[in-house]
């Protein structure tokens, strides 16, 4: 199933696929992400309803959180930061509440606290231990498209990351920005 170029599954057909877990971690300290761009900007000038609504643009996403989580998949979001946060990691710790009420657990490290972890190279998910698909993204933060493997040295090595950074990690409820 190495797939680094040409057509790639929607991350929905992933999930949609995913039967016990699905697993992700983040690494970087800003997305330059299009769809919330608009959000993101509006929330630096003070404007924090984006983080709060349900049923605009979010709304996508937190449904496929409570559709994976209703049929029992264990969703978990782990995320490596700098402190202090960017911009950008305060805008997401904003709204991550929504993400949690939609059945995901969400934790929170320092990157001081991750220097002595041996992680990958880039973001990703990991579906049932056993599919992986990493995010790229440009120097801006813009998606670069996506790779997924079922390679299982890479499926372990992926567990075995994220594994390390969430007993590592800070509850969402626990973790401060600054």
């Amino acid at each position: 199933m190495k797939q680094s170029g040409g057509q790639q599954p929607s991350f929905a057909e992933m999930l949609a696929d995913c039967h016990k877990s699905a697993v992700h971690l983040e690494m970087r300290d800003s997305y330059g992400i299009a769809s919330e761009s608009t959000d993101f900007q509006a929330w630096l000038a003070g404007d924090d309803s984006s983080r709060h609504d349900r049923t605009g643009r979010r709304k996508a996403w937190l449904d496929l959180v409570r559709e994976a989580t209703g049929r029992g998949v264990v969703m978990r979001r782990a995320r490596v930061v700098s402190m202090p946060a960017s911009p950008y990691i305060k805008f997401s710790y904003a709204g991550t509440y929504l993400n949690i009420e939609a059945g995901e657990q969400v934790r929170w490290l320092s990157r001081r606290q991750a220097s002595d972890l041996a992680l990958p190279g880039n973001d990703f998910w990991l579906f049932d231990e056993r599919v992986v698909r990493f995010n790229h993204f440009t120097g801006e933060g813009g998606s670069g498209g996506p790779e997924v493997t079922d390679d299982p040295a890479i499926a372990a090595l992926c567990s075995s990351a994220f594994e390390s950074v969430w007993e590592r990690a800070t509850a969402h409820e626990e973790f401060e920005v600054n």
